[in-house]
């Protein structure tokens, strides 16, 4: 294995390479998923049926408590990234169990949410429209969950075996896949939510 000092740890070598940009393309499988996702939502969100519309059920608070933790989690892995590529092992382990913390909270403020939903008369077979938010929104919530357990095992990974090529890049993509996951939110928080409480 040819390690190109040059380049940082997560890109020193070809297999690294191709790991990342394989993982591109897996994002690209992702783009789509949520596109339908919200290409469906535009297309339901105005039948609601006898159940309530989105302006009847949005709350504001739990939404920015939402995108705050999400935004947060999104700055502090970039500080982890960062500290990897400086070679501080403890510092970058910090910063991504912050950004685990952070994604935790946010699945706490989003199952609280789901309750409420359900509470008020929002639930899957209540409309079409409320079955395509909850799917939309559960689907995300779902790769979150995927990212708090691939977060997991990358600190468990990094922790035994330190910061060599394999861990770095195993961290950086894990990185992309969680801004990826931040974007994704700003769509929903922008033409889900604030679109639906006007």
């Amino acid at each position: 294995m040819k390690l190109n000092n040059s380049l940082p740890l997560e890109y020193g070598t070809e297999q690294n390479n191709l790991n990342v940009l394989g993982f591109w393309i897996f994002i690209g499988a992702e783009i789509m998923l949520f596109a339908t996702l919200f290409a469906s939502y535009f297309t339901l969100e105005n039948r609601t049926g006898s159940g309530p519309t989105g302006a009847e059920i949005f709350e504001l608070t739990p939404v920015l408590i939402e995108t705050f933790l999400l935004l947060t989690s999104s700055f502090t892995i970039g500080l982890g990234v960062h500290a990897m590529r400086l070679g501080n092992k403890k510092a970058m382990l910090s910063f991504f169990a912050i950004t685990l913390l952070l994604g935790l909270a946010f699945l706490g403020v989003e199952i609280y949410e789901f309750f409420h939903y359900v509470h008020v008369g929002a639930g899957i077979q209540t409309s079409a429209f409320t079955s395509i938010l909850l799917l939309t929104l559960g689907t995300h919530g779902a790769h979150v969950t995927i990212g708090l357990f691939w977060g997991l095992f990358i600190i468990l990974q990094v922790r035994k075996r330190g910061l060599t090529p394999q861990t770095a890049n195993k961290s950086f993509i894990f990185s992309l896949y969680w801004h990826f996951l931040d974007v994704v939110w700003i769509f929903i928080f922008s033409f889900i939510y604030l679109k639906g409480m006007m």
